[in-house]
């Protein structure tokens, strides 16, 4: 596959409102609303505005602009994905990150609470994590880039960057029901290792639940594990 013009480099905050549309776009999946959707309760152009402003908190977390890198064609953001330790950018960091976006753009605390009442299901279905291991999210593409090899290519990179970062195992989440993109991370040597399924999920999201895949991590990731 040939691209012309085409970069890959580390989120900018310039980056903000194309990642803020990835991180909408990623955790839709092939259902028809997301987390974010449930959290945020607006038309589009508001939901995006607040994930602009999450992602470029003072506080760091795993939907923060530095956490992803961007493919670019010419210029213009086209792809992007994710990569960090939970350890040091999980929940806990990211639920600082929401006071702080909150505060940033006016939400208030009631605003927030019953956004996580209607959320809060996901939480019987998040993947558990090794400690260390490199997890990889985010994953989305613009429409009319999208089966042009893109994700392989941000994904050859951020795997790299967690063997950088010390990591030995690297694992990825879907949506029970996403076969095209599971079938995708099992040709760039991931195996699903767990699966959580929680009827309350099924009842708001409209699937079963989660399937955790890992592969390992070492000094060659052109091919499979």
């Amino acid at each position: 596959m040939t691209i012309d013009k085409l970069t890959i480099a580390e989120a900018t905050p310039q980056h903000a409102p194309f990642i803020a549309w990835v991180t909408l776009t990623a955790f839709r999946s092939h259902l028809e609303r997301g987390f974010w959707d449930f959290m945020l309760d607006g038309d589009e152009a508001y939901k995006l505005r607040y994930l602009e402003a999450l992602t470029t908190t003072e506080q760091l977390h795993w939907v923060h602009y530095s956490t992803f890198i961007v493919a670019e064609v010419a210029g213009r953001p086209v792809s992007a994905m994710g990569g960090y330790f939970g350890e040091e950018l999980g929940g806990p960091a990211l639920r600082m990150a929401g006071i702080e976006a909150n505060q940033n753009t006016g939400r208030t605390e009631a605003e927030g609470a019953a956004g996580f009442e209607r959320a809060k299901s996901i939480m019987n279905v998040i993947p558990e994590h090794l400690p260390g291991a490199w997890i990889v999210e985010n994953v989305a593409t613009v429409p009319e880039f999208r089966r042009r090899g893109l994700a392989d290519l941000l994904m050859e990179e951020i795997l790299e960057l967690g063997c950088r970062r010390g990591a030995t195992v690297s694992d990825i989440s879907v949506f029970i029901g996403n076969d095209g993109a599971q079938r995708a991370y099992e040709k760039r040597g991931f195996a699903v290792i767990a699966e959580r399924r929680n009827p309350e999920f099924e009842s708001v999201y409209g699937t079963p639940g989660t399937r955790t895949l890992r592969r390992s991590l070492g000094s060659s990731l052109s091919g499979g594990r």
